[in-house]
């Protein structure tokens, strides 16, 4: 990664959790970090002075913009390797992002975007998972798994790949249950096969396959129980004007209860 971590800052419980937040990464990917607020400046210096209080040797910079504050952050995302913003959860961001203005950002930032809750949960010891949603292998998957590679690598921690996989040959064929499982165990080889090449190029990070039935936002909230980092995919738009979430990804920004990552993909 190159470039700085941007957060959206404003006085809100949420923008304050990212701050934190988007510090701790900072550091832990040696990357600096930089404050972005829309009008006055009071929050913004007390936010810096906090910040470098606790973490002295954090690159730091601070900047005002009087621009609508998404088109500022989807502008810096040319030049970020990371943009954050604060999520209040069960469906609604930080004030920074009046109404929708914030599923904007997150469907058009050119770099991986992280939505964190305010209440907490990123803290806990117990969290030691990066999960990462991989649908199918080849180029799609690629930088997602690299994101949740290099996440794991800077953190200690262990990658689990997820697949979900759908409930139809449940309805449709009941009680063909040996070609279920089979299904289910060719699934898994799928998925280690898509996540082989990471593992290579970062032996030191374990790694966990959880495939099962369901649907995907199910799936992927049950697995993100104990996770430090939710990491979701999303593919580029040739328009600047035009993004859309999947239901399984509009879900996990609502309901996950740690960091959610949305990284676009081609």
């Amino acid at each position: 990664m190159t470039g700085p971590v941007v957060v959206g800052l404003d006085d809100s419980p949420a923008s304050v959790a990212a701050a934190w937040w988007a510090a701790r990464e900072a550091l832990s990917l040696r990357l600096p970090l930089l404050l972005l607020q829309r009008y006055g400046g009071r929050v913004l210096q007390r936010m810096e002075a906090e910040l470098l209080h606790r973490h002295a040797d954090l690159p730091l910079t601070t900047e005002l913009v009087s621009a609508p504050a998404a088109r500022a952050l989807v502008e810096l995302s040319d030049r970020a390797a990371l943009l954050v913003l604060g999520s209040r959860g069960l469906g609604s961001m930080a004030s920074f992002f009046p109404g929708s203005v914030s599923l904007g950002v997150l469907g058009l930032a050119r770099c991986p975007v992280v939505a964190v809750r305010a209440d907490g949960q990123t803290e806990k010891a117990e969290r030691h998972e990066i999960v990462v949603g991989v649908r199918e292998g080849g180029p799609g998957a690629d930088p997602l798994l690299e994101f949740a590679f290099t996440a794991a690598q800077s953190r200690g921690a262990r990658v689990r790949a997820v697949r979900a996989l759908p409930l139809s040959t449940l309805v449709t064929h009941p009680h063909t249950v040996h070609t279920d499982e089979g299904y289910e165990v060719d699934e898994q080889a799928r998925l280690a096969a898509a996540v082989a090449p990471w593992r290579e190029k970062f032996p030191d990070v374990p790694v966990t396959f959880h495939v099962t039935r369901g649907r995907a936002a199910q799936v992927r909230s049950a697995a993100s129980d104990h996770s430090a980092l939710t990491v979701l995919g999303r593919r580029r738009h040739p328009s600047s004007l035009t993004w859309k979430f999947g239901p399984a990804a509009h879900a996990a920004l609502h309901h996950v209860p740690c960091p959610v990552a949305v990284v676009p993909h081609d």
